[in-house]
């Protein structure tokens, strides 16, 4: 089965009662699946909200200008418009804010402005801001080992890591990020997570591990010294969120609700799946409304706007750069579990697979969220593509 494009037929995915076509539990998240699902994660795993208070909500003001016609290339290279670049790139929703105000907002495939929208990754920096407002009261020391917050990882492949190390994803935890292998490290979290089940050609003899704990516990080697080398591995982020409800005593849910979300004034409550024990699955399970990711990235843009700390975000603009970074990010490099655009922006940017972007431009004062259905994982000519619309973008809006 193809996956579509907003100006395509759309196929009877969950339409009916009952419908005639349900997504299958091992590929909900792969098209053309993926274009209903990211937007009903609720309807399909179980979640925890993360409550966004009794109290105000951020209201933005409207500058709008019509960008539809904006000349940009497509993912070949080719004249387009933004336009056809948002259906090109399988777009759900766009918004642009410009000086903290909405300059441009669309929506695609039946999302609409109160639609809860999978994250993915873009839940790493979400988690990682709640983490610098703890590391700025004092209750985690960056510096200090790993096992300073959780012991029983001294058994484990993070034994002499550092907190930093795990923040910038430079521990030498050896952990396999192959998406398409269901085998694979980041397949044993599809399961852990609960997201997926057991692949039905799984050995029998394999014990595969049943929450998210179980598996960091099973993750014993390393292959390199730790704080050498940049590696994404999306188990860090939950490496992190564990140290945060050890220090705390809270979960997950709870902390992003009383330490963001409540405070940035959002729309809607947000949520993340959760495990068979109940943890919110830091690296990939965090779901808001597109206003709401707008929140959040201009929250960060405001320097954290009194709520995250301003020297925490000053020092996640710093990261290590080299060459051919990231294949669509090539002067681009990895701090705090967010990435950096290049050196001389500093832009932050948060991103997830399937097409999922925020990014923060200190330079133009621009917000762009850009929420996503790709039907592969990951597109180097889409993502590419999308950051040279994000520049005309700012050109057009100087």
């Amino acid at each position: 089965m193809t996956s579509y494009r907003n100006s395509e037929p759309v196929p009877p995915i969950m339409q009916g009662s009952p419908p005639k076509m349900v997504p299958p539990k091992l590929d909900w998240d792969r098209g053309p699946w993926n274009r209903w699902a990211f937007q009903h994660i609720r309807e399909i795993l179980p979640t925890v909200e993360v409550w966004r208070g009794n109290g105000h909500r951020r209201r933005f003001e409207r500058a709008e200008v019509d960008l539809d016609a904006l000349p940009v290339n497509d993912s070949t290279g080719a004249p387009t418009t933004l336009a056809g670049l948002l259906d090109e790139t399988y777009t759900d929703g766009l918004l642009v804010l410009k000086d903290g105000k909405i300059a441009y907002e669309r929506y695609f495939n039946g999302m609409a402005e109160r639609t809860l929208h999978l994250s993915q990754s873009m839940a790493k920096s979400v988690t990682a801001s709640v983490f610098g407002i703890l590391v700025g009261r004092g209750l985690i020391d960056p510096a200090r080992p790993v096992t300073t917050y959780l012991p029983e990882l001294g058994a484990t492949g993070w034994a002499g890591a550092s907190v930093q190390h795990v923040l910038d994803m430079t521990t030498g935890v050896r952990f396999s990020e192959e998406y398409t292998d269901r085998y694979s490290d980041i397949g044993q979290v599809d399961v852990a997570s609960g997201w997926k089940p057991v692949p039905p050609d799984s050995d029998p003899a394999f014990e595969w591990p049943s929450h998210m704990f179980e598996l960091i516990l099973r993750l014993k080697e390393t292959i390199r010294p730790h704080g050498t080398a940049f590696e994404y591995r999306s188990i860090e982020t939950d490496v992190l969120a564990f140290i945060m409800e050890r220090v705390t005593g809270k979960r997950l849910a709870q902390l992003v609700s009383e330490e963001l979300w409540q405070k940035l004034g959002a729309d809607e409550s947000a949520c993340f799946t959760i495990d068979s024990a109940g943890y919110a699955v830091a690296d990939g399970g965090f779901n808001a409304t597109l206003r709401d990711y707008g929140r959040f990235g201009q929250l960060i843009l405001d320097n954290g706007g009194g709520v995250v700390p301003a020297d925490w975000i000053e020092a996640t603009r710093n990261g290590r750069h080299g060459p051919d970074f990231n294949p669509s990010l090539p002067e681009g490099s990895y701090r705090n579990q967010f990435w950096i655009e290049d050196p001389r922006s500093r832009a932050l940017m948060c991103r997830g697979v399937f097409g999922q972007l925020i990014h923060i431009d200190w330079n133009t004062r621009m917000v762009v969220v850009k929420l996503s259905s790709y039907p592969d994982f990951t597109d180097i000519a889409y993502s590419v593509a999308t950051m040279k619309a994000v520049h005309a973008i700012a050109a057009a809006l100087a």
